[in-house]
């Protein structure tokens, strides 16, 4: 041994056993089946290097990250992060709804159908509007209902005497000893039957007085001409307006302040007179949706009373046709 050599301390059992393997001492290396597990490493005592050698141990140095080809273990745990990040996550059922339906994908096939079921419900939608639009009856009360029927039968039951009347006087014709005065008789009966159409001759009879007062003159002539047909309609025999006596060629027309009838002018308030039966005229002229109710909207004030005696005195001149004559000539 040298003199500048120091003594190696002495190792116990236990640091023997715990030296790693190296290379032997007459330089030959050992054989890797010789070498020993190491056994696990026991916790030291403090102080126990310090007793051993007299002072502190040193501290080891703990190898830098990327050194001798290993990585931090935080860095390991980055990358399994990265990894897990990577890897998406399962789709949700919402997702997937909305992923099916949007953008849609459409065929030519289900681009014609849906073209087929948009004009099939356009029709539909048409024919429910069309056949769900409220008419004038069908809001109207139980009671107004049976005035309108009402009112119908007794039309069909004037239609069937005035036939009754006229198939009397064929008979009366066809039995008569007498057929010349017969018929002389008949034929004065039909000109004053016929001057009361024609308006050549005085009326009377019952029937009703109807006054229209316009006083923001909103009713116009349509709305007139719609009163006298609802009344021939329902049975009138003789109509005067005001001093105009109406007849079957009767034309109105529009005029400011008021309106022309056969071309003399007449203003508000306008006055009837119409003869005929008062329960056929009066339900006729306020069923629901009918002349009254029309002319109200209009902001005129509209009053009917029923007389048992009504006089039509206005009076036409009868003029002789230019062109037409009789066939029976």
């Amino acid at each position: 041994m040298a003199a500048d050599e120091t003594p190696e301390p002495e190792r116990t059992p236990e640091e023997r056993s715990e030296r790693k393997p190296g290379p032997a001492q007459d330089g030959s290396q050992e054989h890797p089946a010789e070498r020993r597990p190491m056994p696990p490493e026991r916790p030291r005592r403090p102080g126990w290097a310090e007793e051993r050698t007299g002072g502190p141990e040193p501290e080891r140095e703990e190898p830098e990250a990327g050194q001798n080809g290993t990585e931090p273990a935080v860095g390991a745990d980055t990358d399994a992060a990265t990894d897990e990040e990577a890897v998406p996550s399962p789709a949700t059922g919402r997702q997937r709804l909305r992923a099916s339906l949007w953008p849609p994908r459409l065929t030519r096939a289900q681009l014609i159908v849906a073209l087929l079921l948009f004009i099939l419900g356009l029709g539909l939608a048409i024919q429910v509007r069309s056949t769900s639009d409220s008419s004038a009856l069908r809001g109207a009360r139980q009671e107004d209902l049976v005035r309108i029927l009402d009112e119908l039968d007794n039309r069909s039951q004037r239609l069937t005497d005035e036939q009754r009347r006229l198939e009397g006087q064929k008979t009366e014709l066809e039995n008569s000893s007498d057929q010349a005065e017969e018929a002389r008789k008949q034929t004065v009966e039909k000109e004053q039957q016929l001057g009361v159409l024609a308006g050549t001759v005085a009326a009377q009879g019952p029937g009703i007085n109807l006054t229209i007062d316009d006083p923001h003159h909103s009713v116009e002539a349509d709305k007139l001409l719609d009163t006298i047909q609802e009344l021939r309609a329902a049975g009138a025999e003789a109509i005067q307006v005001n001093d105009v006596r109406v007849v079957a060629n009767t034309s109105l027309s529009d005029l400011r302040g008021g309106v022309e009838i056969d071309g003399k002018r007449v203003t508000p308030p306008y006055r009837f007179k119409v003869i005929g039966k008062p329960e056929d005229l009066e339900p006729a002229l306020n069923i629901p949706g009918g002349v009254v109710q029309t002319l109200e909207k209009e902001q005129a004030k509209v009053s009917v009373t029923r007389e048992q005696k009504i006089i039509v005195d206005a009076l036409r001149e009868a003029k002789r046709p230019d062109y037409a004559r009789s066939s029976s000539q």
